[in-house]
């Protein structure tokens, strides 16, 4: 009787364990109410990424911005309860003279900019 109750608590000791890792790894990936989406912007140097970037972390329920110079694209991962932060994103970053998707930027704004890349995004 002792060894079946023995190998019965060595069982069970094995799958709390083995629960107990699984809800920590889960905990540490989950991302609750945070949704990603990507953005197209037109822009070409490094001092743009940085401007766009912080631009569009700027814009309330934004939890991180990055724009990749190679594709053209801004990841965004946005609280999901903020439905019109993407919107607010792209004309923020209109507002400072870069093109989005849904926002054209303003020759006024680009005109401000010290950047000289913005008679390269322009057709």
């Amino acid at each position: 009787m002792r060894p079946i109750r023995l190998c019965l608590v060595l069982a069970a000791s094995c799958i709390s364990f083995e629960y107990a890792g699984a809800q920590a790894s889960d905990k540490t990936q989950r991302t609750i109410g945070i949704k990603t989406q990507q953005i197209k912007v037109d822009a070409v140097c490094e001092l743009c990424k940085k401007k766009i970037e912080k631009t569009a972390s700027s814009v309330p329920g934004i939890k991180s911005a990055v724009w990749n110079e190679n594709t053209k694209m801004l990841t965004v991962k946005y609280d999901v309860f903020k439905k019109e932060a993407i919107d607010n994103v792209q004309r923020k970053i209109a507002d400072e003279g870069y093109d989005t998707e849904k926002f054209r930027a303003a020759d006024a704004a680009m005109k401000k900019d010290s950047c000289c890349c913005h008679n390269n995004t322009k057709s």
